[in-house]
């Protein structure tokens, strides 16, 4: 275990200052600590979710993790926030379904069991609420895990609007090719695309379809030709 940061280095603490030092042993700190309440969540749960555990786990000191991250709530936060924190953009594809398409790939492979993790697309998780880290993937256990704390439910809130935000221009590509009407809800039309894969693979827990992306983009697609969002 590495010894611990000299508390002049850390003036500040909290996820909100953990953000703001972007450079050196402060973000490799940060790195070393992120993945490892990221491996700790998906092995064993929020419950064995601890401060001392995650110091443990990054080789980082125990009071090094406390006086920028406080608590777990903290450190999920944080999680949440490395995540969203990208250059992540939906795929341009030359159309409006495809767009949608290849956006649901994303979702779905973050969602179905063994796929991606939140960070590495534009995915969160299980919304059973337990968190129990069997058979699961980061995705599915931070969405778990916001059930459980309040500052990570709220950094999951800003994770989804900023992905939401940012796909708004495969909509914005639709209307510039002509295959929608100005005015077009974007917000309505994505959320329509994508729902049907967070009802099928988180509440109903159902086998995954490597079909469901397409069909739900399809779908989404027709409503919007037809002027549902408008």
């Amino acid at each position: 275990m590495t010894s611990p940061e000299n508390a002049s280095d850390l003036p500040e603490s909290g996820p909100e200052a953990a953000r703001r030092r972007t450079g050196g042993r402060s973000a490799r700190v940060r790195t070393q600590v992120v993945e490892a309440v990221g491996t700790l969540l998906v092995e064993s749960g929020y419950d064995a979710l601890t401060v001392d555990a995650v110091a443990e786990r990054a080789g980082v000191h125990r009071t090094t993790v406390y006086r920028r991250w406080r608590d777990v709530g903290g450190l999920l936060a944080d999680v949440l926030d490395a995540a969203a924190d990208d250059g992540w953009r939906p795929a341009d594809t030359g159309s409006l379904e495809d767009d949608l398409t290849a956006l649901n790939q994303e979702v779905y492979e973050a969602l179905r069991p063994g796929g991606a993790d939140a960070a590495d697309g534009s995915g969160s998780g299980s919304g059973s609420g337990s968190g129990s880290g069997s058979g699961g993937n980061l995705t599915t256990a931070l969405i778990a895990a916001s059930f459980r704390s309040a500052q990570a439910a709220g950094a999951l809130t800003r994770f989804w609007e900023g992905r939401y935000a940012r796909s708004a221009q495969v909509t914005d590509r639709a209307v510039e090719r002509g295959e929608l009407r100005p005015g077009v809800d974007a917000r309505a039309l994505l959320v329509t695309a994508t729902a049907p894969l967070y009802q099928e693979l988180l509440l109903l827990r159902s086998a995954p379809d490597p079909e469901l992306p397409r069909r739900a983009a399809r779908a989404a697609c027709a409503a919007a030709r037809a002027g549902v969002f408008h």
